[in-house]
């Protein structure tokens, strides 16, 4: 059976030079369409990427950069932080060549995904960014859909969204899953391998934590994950159910999520976790957590 240690890749795990973390698409058994770079940057300092076999979406995570690709150079205005707001967010196609620099210094996401289809170099500006409040009461949460399906679609095949959650606060609730193909004309579910990047606010004595869990969708393929995480960790869902997820009260949880997998085209089809389910129809009548009240656009 899968277990936690082979998902859950704590932070630096995976990182070397000025990389923090790093995902590659076929670089460990069984990972086979998605990526992350988590890339550190001193006041500055700059780093030059080629997005071999994938395309890719630059998301600053703290501070702001200049990306110079094709010839041309693109500012993205950045943020304090992760929870601060949304950010500004490059877009660059596979083979791309692209030079990453910042004055300022600070931590620049790489989501990538593989690709075989060429698509315009685009930047999207944090304002245009449609933010959506999702769930209700204890389950609400901030979802900024930067490169989802039907908010910036000029993409191969990468899906790649935060998700803000209060401390407290449940999200990735009900579990769902998206592991196989289903198009039966009652349902459709799309086959997609998902990262979990994440950052927890800090509290006043020490660091910030919270919890992720993945299990099986199935018997034939078992995976039993329920892990504390804290910022900078990754988690890997290659199948099965996915969430909950549940920030520690006190304890602000962002995630950057990536997805990517075997379909023709860019699709999130899910299905609820069926014990689950139900709690949708709960949101409602919970109303909206009233620290997020006014959020979305």
């Amino acid at each position: 059976m899968a277990t936690e240690s082979e998902f859950h890749l704590p932070a630096g795990s995976t990182g070397r030079g000025p990389y923090e973390t790093i995902i590659d698409p076929g670089a460990r058994e069984g990972w086979e369409h998605t990526g992350l770079r988590v890339l550190a940057l001193e006041a500055g300092g700059s780093e030059v990427v080629t997005a071999n076999g994938v395309e890719a979406m630059v998301v600053p995570l703290n501070g702001g950069c200049e990306v110079s690709v094709g010839g041309e150079m693109h500012t993205l205005r950045g943020r304090e932080d992760v929870f601060a707001s949304a950010t500004d967010v490059l877009y660059v196609p596979v083979g791309s060549q692209l030079t990453i620099t910042s004055a300022e210094g600070g931590r620049f996401a790489l989501a990538t995904a593989v690709a075989t289809g060429s698509h315009p170099v685009a930047l999207i500006r944090a304002e245009d960014v449609p933010v959506e409040i999702r769930g209700g009461g204890q389950m609400t949460r901030t979802v900024r859909n930067f490169g989802a399906v039907g908010a910036f679609d000029a993409m191969d095949s990468l899906i790649a969204c935060e998700v803000v959650t209060p401390g407290g606060n449940w999200s990735s609730y009900p579990a769902h899953k998206h592991d196989e193909t289903i198009d039966d004309g009652e349902h459709r579910e799309s086959e997609l391998e998902e990262i979990y990047y994440y950052e927890i606010q800090d509290g006043p004595t020490g660091p910030g934590f919270g919890f992720h869990q993945t299990t099986a969708s199935r018997d034939d393929a078992p995976i039993d994950v329920l892990t504390e995480v804290r910022g900078g960790d990754t988690v890997l869902v290659p199948h099965g159910w996915h969430g909950p997820c549940a920030a520690a009260p006190g304890h602000d949880m962002y995630y950057l999520n990536v997805m990517a997998g075997p379909e023709t085209g860019r699709a999130w089809n899910i299905t609820d976790h069926p014990e689950q389910t139900w709690v949708r129809g709960t949101w409602e009548q919970a109303g909206i957590d009233p620290r997020l009240e006014g959020e979305a656009r």
